[in-house]
């Protein structure tokens, strides 16, 4: 038996209880990992509380973890026991001290990098990568637009599309996360409580608006993102962290023939190819030093539930790490 985080019923971040389960013996092609390092992810409240549907009840939320394979499946070649390794996306289920994987889901993590960083980087440094480098390809010259810029996501947005040549503007909450932003490279920050966002953005780009905006937020952003975007311009929504956006008309993107698109990652990383593409760029601007990886909080992974709080009160910046 080892211990896990399970949800037993959807609800607030009193649902997660820690208790004993049973993970069983890798099967062909997988590996079983012991855990040292989990990221938490705004995802894996959207689980907890039903905004996404879990595959089954109870569940062991938790979407990347970095940890050592303790046994391999039969017939497996290119994993073996004591490689340290990272995983990201599916299956659902790290909040637990131990884990069964498919084996091609994982990935080797360098030696330069702590357990914790790469914990915390695997889901947040891919979905940049996507984001910028596949969903739309952000090159020098381009003027961009990162919603909730200090958080986990957008903070590696901001650091990545600054080293590419983009001028980025972030939107931030208060003075603390403005300071971040101008660290990871945001030529402009806009305090979007204060500010009315549109009209910023309109005055920083001469009223030419922005090729892309990378929208986490959702439903209090959704409209006014649309509005700075210039013509022919690129709306990727992304995550929904006020709620789900307001229906919205095709007609709404006629006026300057603009794209809408709500990516996954899971859709980006479909065969090992791109996800060991994806991982060892990650890895490789890590190790550069062209991403700074601010793991601010750690708690214990029998805390859970006081991660997810703080998660949610916006009380934490960079990104948030559970410790088995």
């Amino acid at each position: 038996m080892v211990k896990a985080i399970r949800v037993h019923e959807l609800g607030g971040p009193q649902v997660l209880k820690w208790e004993d389960v049973e993970i069983g013996e890798p099967k062909e092609g997988e590996v079983r990992i012991r855990n040292k390092a989990i990221g938490v992810n705004f995802i894996d409240v959207y689980f907890r509380k039903g905004v996404y549907k879990a595959p089954s009840f109870p569940f062991t939320p938790g979407m990347e973890a970095v940890g050592v394979v303790t046994a391999v499946g039969a017939g497996l070649t290119g994993r073996q026991v004591g490689d340290l390794v990272a995983y990201a996306g599916q299956p659902m289920g790290s909040y637990a001290e131990e884990q069964i994987l498919p084996a091609n889901k994982v990935v080797p993590v360098p030696s330069s990098i702590d357990p914790p960083v790469a914990a915390s980087i695997m889901l947040k440094g891919m979905t940049t990568h996507f984001l910028l480098r596949r969903c739309f390809k952000v090159e020098p010259g381009h003027t961009i637009l990162v919603h909730a810029a200090a958080g986990g996501v957008g903070s590696l947005l901001c650091q990545w599309a600054h080293a590419l040549g983009a001028t980025v503007i972030g939107t931030v909450s208060t003075k603390e996360k403005a300071a971040q932003a101008k660290e990871d490279g945001c030529d402009h920050v806009i305090f979007y409580k204060e500010e009315d966002f549109v009209a910023r953005v309109n005055e920083i780009t001469s009223g030419n608006g922005v090729e892309v905006v990378y929208d986490s937020v959702g439903k209090d952003t959704f409209e006014g993102s649309l509005a700075c975007l210039k013509l022919r311009g690129y709306m990727v929504s992304f995550g929904q962290s006020s709620g789900s956006p307001d229906p919205v008309p095709l007609s709404a993107l006629a006026a300057k023939s603009l794209f809408l698109t709500r990516p996954t990652l899971l859709q980006y990383v479909v065969t090992r190819d791109e996800l060991l593409e994806a991982a060892g760029e990650l890895f490789a601007n890590v190790a550069s030093g062209v991403l700074k990886v601010r793991v601010n909080h750690t708690y214990p992974l029998s805390e859970a539930a006081k991660a997810h709080q703080d998660l949610e009160d916006r009380k934490t910046s960079g990104s948030v790490v559970l410790i088995p």
